[in-house]
Order: structure tokens, then C-alpha cells, then sequence
């Protein structure tokens, strides 16, 4: 499917996923191409097949905003990999955040050329798995590179595991000769509510310009119990207290979702699987 965009709409273009058998193989390709001082939000949902091969090619012309938000549903056993390849040019600002719940083996994986000067390139992710209903892997590999003076990115990546749920992050930023005045930044964090649970991590900043900000950070750890005493004590039964402190770990990602309609939708169904799933014994 091609998007071309050359005004502003005023409502997102939204992106239904459906399928008539529940064991269906899926591959899909969409091109979107932002003209200069474009506007587009992107919303997919819906449901995908047992298999998936999604990719997103997106080029983002000078002065442009593309704000790209998925949130699609998958089963249980759901074997499934996605592509966002973008381009971004002057004074453009790309930004995609991906809500992940589900599945069996998941990778995500995202690389963005920032090929302007003063352009911003932010991708962000929730991830939320249950080892329970199978074995659950999820992968999320980024490689951004800034290739232009006075640009900014932004990784932020949050999952919360449990039942022996695996998790990894792969993050990269590169910044080329010449790329001074580099804003780059990059944090990946993984919630355990159990010790089966895992998440491994490898940040890399490669840096060839002597004028930049860039940092990366990650952790990985288990509930807060002075916070968890503090709301039990307060009379929150354990079950909202473990929904409240997992919703409230996941802020930051949710954050990077600048319609504030969009964040509250998104924000209700990460609540409904929580209260589902992270609450259970």
C-alpha cells in the first residue's frame, strides 16, 4: 500500500488489520512518502495472523511530521517480525511507538537514516509478556544514524515479562563525521514480576563527531516493595497495586504518544491485559 502525503489531515489515517483465519500467514508492505510540510498520524490495529512479515518504508521530505502508532493484536502463538525503514530529512520529525502483548516469537526491528540537518527521529515501545501462554521471545533491534548537524533521537524501550517471558534489546547510534550538535539518547528497562523471567540488553553509541550529547542506559529489575507496601498499606488490594506500578513503569514509552486521545486509548488496553495477565499468580 502507498500513502502519499501532501497537506495535513485532519484526522490519523487509520490502518485496520483483519483476518479470516486465525492461522493465516501475513506479509505486508506499506510506502509512506511525506511531501514537504506534511502531516500525517498513522494508527494500526487490529488483528494479525498466525505468521507475520509487516515492513513500513516511510520518507519523511523536509519540514514533515509523520507520528506512527501501532497497536495490534496477536495470539497467543503468534510468530511474527516487522521493518520500519525510514528517511528523514531537514527540520522533519519522525516519531513510532509499537504496543507488543502476546505471541510466541516477536522481533521488531527499526532503521532510521537522519539525513537533514535539525531533524528528530524518536521510536518507543511497550512490551508485555506472558510466558504462561506459551514460549514467549521478544526481540526489538534499532540502528539509528545521524548523518546531519543539530539532530535529535530518542530510544525508549519498555517490557514487562513474566513466566519465564524472554526479552532483548538491541540499540545502536551512529554518529557520522561532520554530525555535530548530536542529541542522541537511548534507554531500554525490563520489569521482571518473576526470577523466571529474562531480559538481555546490548546499548552501543559509535561516535565519529567531537560535538554531541549522547547516552544510553539500561535496567532491569523486579517490583518496587517499598512502593508496593506503600499502596497495600493504603488499602489498594496487591492486584491494582501490581497494575498501577506496571502502568506507571511503561509511563515513559506511553509518553513518546503525542495525541493525548490516542495515549488514553492505548493506556486502557495496556490496563485491561495487565489486570488480565501481570495481576495473576
Amino acid at each position: 500500500m502507498l500513502i502519499r502525503v501532501t497537506g495535513k489531515p485532519a484526522r490519523p489515517v487509520h490502518v485496520i488489520h483483519r483476518r479470516g483465519d486465525a492461522v493465516a500467514d501475513v506479509v505486508w508492505h506499506h510506502v509512506i512518502r511525506l511531501e514537504p510540510g506534511a502531516e500525517l498520524t498513522l494508527l494500526e490495529t487490529g488483528a494479525t495472523g498466525a505468521r507475520s512479515n509487516a515492513v513500513i518504508e516511510a520518507d519523511v521530505a523536509t519540514g514533515a511530521r509523520l507520528h506512527h502508532i501501532a497497536a495490534k493484536r496477536a495470539g497467543d502463538q503468534r510468530v511474527g517480525i516487522s521493518h520500519i525503514f525510514a528517511r528523514v530529512a531537514e527540520e522533519s520529525q519522525f516519531k513510532s511507538f509499537t504496543l507488543s502483548v502476546n505471541g510466541t516469537l516477536m522481533r521488531h526491528e527499526a532503521v532510521i537514516d537522519i539525513q537533514g540537518d535539525d531533524a528528530v527521529a524518536h521510536i518507543a515501545a511497550a512490551v508485555l509478556g506472558d510466558g504462561d501462554t506459551g514460549d514467549f521471545h521478544h526481540d526489538d533491534t534499532v540502528f539509528i544514524t545521524h548523518d546531519a548537524e543539530g539532530c535529535e533521537s530518542r530510544q525508549v524501550f519498555k517490557k514487562v515479562l513474566k513466566n519465564g517471558a524472554r526479552g532483548v534489546f538491541q540499540g545502536k547510534i551512529l554518529v557520522r563525521p561532520g554530525a555535530q550538535k548530536t542529541d542522541g539518547y537511548q534507554i531500554s528497562q525490563a520489569l521482571l514480576l518473576d526470577e523466571d523471567s529474562q531480559f538481555l540488553a546490548k546499548p552501543e553509541l559509535e561516535i565519529y563527531a567531537d560535538d554531541v550529547k549522547c547516552s544510553h542506559g539500561s535496567t532491569t529489575g523486579a517490583l518496587d516493595e517499598d512502593a508496593m507496601f506503600y499502596l497495600r498499606s493504603r488499602g489498594v488490594p496487591r492486584e491494582r497495586a501490581i497494575v498501577f506500578l506496571v502502568l506507571s513503569f511503561l509511563a515513559d514509552a506511553l509518553n513518546e504518544i503525542e495525541d493525548d486521545h490516542l495515549r488514553g486509548q492505548i493506556s486502557d488496553r495496556l490496563e485491561a491485559w495487565l489486570t488480565r495477565h501481570a495481576a495473576r499468580r
